[in-house]
């Protein structure tokens, strides 16, 4: 794509043209798809519990640590959990989310795409959320995935033929988490849903205590056993905020996200 005007929503032949293979998340509301093309519709180990990992955010833009998280949950869930992943999920949120530097969804969704759809063979990219005619709750988008994977797609087989139902989990990083104890930010009754019917994947942030807070919150404490605390092994900082800036400022973006991101910020002018 070589448009330069931020504001216009690629078509959807300009999209296709994109990658001829892997249909594109839409632009409307009213053209919406659950992606399922690497969701695994069978599973590997009856022994264990099928696993879907959501990331809800901003992607404004998408970094390469967006990436590494879902990496590092799964690197995780192989070695100290019961769980068998069978697709991840990003979520980029709605305009409606008042947030300084938010490009438009539509431009969120496409990088996100580029960032994966090259690179992943687990990861998807869902719009639904983005597509909102207002900013929809963590809790509901969570609710989303349940009813696309669970009851429309039917949850997933066993090697038995058996039908069996998909854990949908929450991946944050420890920066969302501090967020639980903003004043009105989230509501009691959405943390409890949250944590008690799916559970949250936690990686830690450099500069977060997230045992402490584990502790000190009286929700996340009660559903400590639904809630995931991943270490980083290797600190990664780099943030959304700090790429805007360096685009604004004329400063290189290279190696903090994939080329093709890179590529279509600078071809669609965005956060200039």
């Amino acid at each position: 794509m070589t448009t330069s005007n931020k504001n216009a929503s690629p078509s959807a032949t300009e999209r296709e043209e994109d990658d001829p293979i892997i249909k594109l998340q839409p632009s409307k509301l009213e053209d919406y798809f659950f992606p399922t093309h690497r969701l695994k519709s069978r599973l590997e180990d009856n022994t264990k519990e099928p696993l879907v990992i959501v990331a809800c955010g901003s992607f404004s833009p998408i970094t390469y640590l967006h990436l590494r998280i879902f990496e590092m949950a799964k690197d995780y869930i192989i070695d100290n959990t019961h769980f068998e992943i069978i697709g991840g999920y990003y979520s980029p949120v709605s305009d409606h989310y008042t947030k300084e530097g938010l490009a438009p969804s539509y431009h969120r969704v496409r990088m996100c795409e580029l960032a994966v759809e090259r690179t992943s063979q687990w990861l998807m990219v869902d719009a639904w959320e983005s597509l909102q005619a207002e900013y929809t709750q963590t809790a509901l988008v969570m609710d989303h995935f349940n009813e696309e994977v669970n009851i429309k797609c039917g949850g997933v087989v066993t090697a038995d033929g058996e039908t069996r139902k998909v854990k949908i989990m929450l991946l944050a990083g420890g920066d969302l988490i501090e967020s639980f104890k903003v004043p009105k930010l989230w509501l009691d009754e959405d943390l409890h849903h949250i944590l008690a019917d799916y559970g949250v994947l936690i990686v830690e942030r450099t500069g977060v205590d997230v045992w402490g807070f584990l502790l000190s919150h009286d929700i996340l404490y009660q559903h400590r056993k639904n809630v995931y605390v991943i270490k980083q092994l290797i600190y990664n900082d780099i943030s959304s905020t700090k790429v805007r800036l360096f685009v604004k400022r004329g400063m290189s973006i290279k190696y903090l996200l994939p080329n093709a991101v890179i590529k279509y910020i600078h071809a669609n002018g965005l956060y200039k």
